[in-house]
């Protein structure tokens, strides 16, 4: 346990460095992009004058060089305060990010648990049968989900179950009369309007996923012990479930912790397609205003998300496997 504390302290130390440096770096960036959050106020509109573009400027803080923005943006940050939205309504960014974030964290949270409960056990299966029938068609279906794009996939879904077959809901998050449902209804409704989103998303992860655990069980099985194991008479599934599948399981323990951003960071071109309220369009809809609270305050969610998953496969890595306890117990 000392281990992976020291082991944990050392990674916030990083943390804390990177995170810097990407902040710095996404703000600098974002201003380097043409257009400012001015220009759709003052552009479309003839009778603004220079002077007028200039008070804007300066309320904004726009005005100001671009390294004192960036002090006065991260004293904010350090209150947990992302600003004021520059574009639409000048709510709150957090308000505005809060208010999606159940709906992009829910679908994305539970394509990756399926895929969890899916890819594992194709993985598996596919190894220890490999070359047989099994392997053979989660092979060609593994192809067919690397070489079909997501938006292709949901347009022909929707083609299918929504016109040709009105079976499921194509658009929106609700029904028009959701609020006259009773409880049970409502949440029928919702799955009913989810369901090829998350379809599209586990769909798309499953088949890197399963191939990352295929080709780590096969590395496995190929160990001296795992030959021993099976030499002794021990069954199949004591060999396969207790002493190859706990090693096999590292690469998928990276896999997911680079899925930790995407609970957050969404799909905007499927959220656009099935017109969805989530994080993914609003930080498409901040981009194109040129919002830059709104576009750090996105960042600041992925990025720290990005580095969390980062720390918890690292932390993972040393839950799973001994030797890595004892390597930072050694140092």
């Amino acid at each position: 346990m000392t281990a992976i504390l020291r082991r944990l302290l050392i990674k916030l130390a990083w943390v804390a460095v990177v995170f810097f440096g990407i902040t710095v770096i996404s703000f600098w960036v974002i201003h380097l992009a043409p257009g400012s959050p001015t220009d759709l106020q003052t552009t479309l509109n003839p009778s603004v004058s220079p002077e007028a573009r200039q008070r804007l400027e300066k309320l904004y803080g726009l005005d100001r060089p671009l390294h004192v923005q960036y002090a006065g943006w991260l004293a904010r940050l350090a209150r947990f305060d992302f600003g004021q939205s520059m574009s639409g309504d000048h709510r709150q960014v957090w308000d505005k990010i809060k208010e999606r974030l159940p709906l992009t964290f829910g679908m994305n949270l539970v394509s990756l648990i399926l895929t969890l409960l899916l890819a594992v056990p194709i993985g598996v299966a596919s190894a220890w049968r490999q070359g047989r029938w099994f392997d053979r068609g989660m092979t060609v279906l593994v192809f067919i989900g690397f070489a079909m794009p997501g938006f292709w996939l949901a347009l022909l879904l929707m083609l299918l179950l929504g016109i040709y077959f009105p079976i499921l809901p194509i658009s929106g998050l609700t029904s028009l009369d959701f609020q006259f449902m009773s409880p049970w209804a409502k949440v029928w409704d919702l799955a009913r309007h989810l369901v090829l989103p998350v379809f599209i998303y586990t769909f798309g992860s499953l088949a890197g996923m399963s191939r990352f655990m295929r080709a780590s069980m096969l590395e496995v099985l190929r160990q001296d012990y795992i030959m021993t194991a099976r030499a002794k008479g021990l069954p199949a599934r004591t060999v396969v479930f207790k002493h190859a599948m706990r090693n096999a399981l590292m690469p998928v323990i990276t896999v997911l912790g680079l899925s930790v951003p995407g609970l957050i960071g969404g799909s905007v071109i499927i959220e656009s397609i099935f017109a969805l309220p989530g994080l993914g369009q609003l930080f498409y809809q901040a981009v194109m205003a040129r919002d830059y609270p709104l576009i750090m305050g996105s960042l600041v969610l992925g990025a720290v998300l990005t580095l969390a998953g980062n720390l918890l496969a690292d932390l993972g890595y040393a839950a799973a496997d001994p030797r890595v306890r004892l390597a930072g117990r050694d140092s």
